[in-house]
């Protein structure tokens, strides 16, 4: 399998703060790598770096198989957390401006542009000006920028922020197919039920160190199965006081307990006390391992570092 990203013992310092240190990681190419970590650890720097906006201090940087600064960057795509858009210009001529940037001749760029904005449900708007645009439009206008060119790789930092569930479907929809299409995507988020189901590896930073690399299951199997869900008649109160019992978290419909010991135990506790609805065995998930890593008080990130 060839790789897209490589950093290779990376650390990036400003002033007295290190910000990433020691990072190593690959992205495959082709697949979609999630970026996961509370906000400060690191990501949007290692983002930085991989675009070559800033240089690592010590280490290596190679993308799409080159490590020249910027040499690869109109192969790539980057859709920023801090949207930014020519607000005075119309939706087309600022999509064509950025085509432009990208090395798109101008008649390539205008049936690409058109394409999209009707994917989008825009069409109307290509005219208008990008100031009288809603913000979920904005995004999405900013997405095609991202992609217009038909990037090998697209960088997408918090893609779904602030939309809809209807425009959230179509970045979804386009943003398969782009992988579906060979495209490389790596994909920052703090939607850990949203890294769950797109993406094929994940990545978590947290103080400036890689505490989490590697498939879903492949992470989730690090931590075994001490997660158990619950649905009980009445209150969660039957759970004070056991032993063992070490969290109690309410979903809502049902609580995740973290319990240390053997599950039928707990069971056998519960049913003596209640009725038992629901109690499933499972492994905890990303959103639990995410929360167990990024709670200091927990004492847990550093047994992961």
């Amino acid at each position: 399998m060839t790789t897209a990203v490589r950093l290779t013992h990376v650390t990036k310092t400003f002033g007295a703060h290190t910000a990433v240190e020691d990072l190593s990681l690959e992205v495959p190419t082709g697949s979609v790598y999630g970026f996961i970590g509370p906000n400060g650890s690191g990501k949007t720097t290692t983002i930085r770096m991989i675009l070559h906006i800033f240089h690592p201090d010590s280490g290596s940087v190679e993308v799409l198989g080159t490590a020249t600064s910027r040499a690869a960057n109109d192969r790539i795509g980057y859709l920023p957390e801090e949207r930014g858009l020519y607000k005075k210009m119309t939706v087309k001529r600022v999509l064509t401006y950025y085509a432009g940037l990208k090395g798109m001749n101008t008649a390539d760029a205008r049936g690409l542009i058109d394409t999209w904005l009707e994917r989008m449900n825009l069409g109307e708007w290509a005219n208008r000006k990008v100031e009288v645009l809603s913000k979920g439009m904005a995004q999405k206008i900013q997405f095609i920028s991202a992609v217009l060119a038909r990037p090998e790789l697209l960088i997408l930092d918090e893609p779904f922020s602030g939309l809809d569930p209807v425009n959230l479907e179509v970045i979804h929809e386009a943003i398969v197919e782009l992988r579906q299409r060979g495209t490389t995507i790596i994909f920052s988020t703090h939607d850990m039920a949203t890294a769950e189901k797109m993406c094929d590896s994940i990545f978590m930073i947290y103080k400036g160190r890689k505490v989490l690399d590697g498939t879903l299951d492949s992470i989730q199997s690090r931590y075994g199965e001490d997660t158990i869900r619950l649905r009980l008649n009445g209150s969660v109160d039957p759970l004070k006081g056991l032993e063992g019992v070490t969290l109690v978290r309410d979903q809502g419909r049902y609580q995740e307990v973290r319990y240390a010991g053997d599950p039928q135990d707990l069971l056998r506790a519960l049913v003596a006390k209640t009725e038992v609805r629901l109690f499933e065995v499972t492994r905890p998930s990303l959103h639990d391992i995410f929360i167990r890593i990024a709670r200091p008080e927990t004492g847990e990130a550093a047994d992961h570092e």
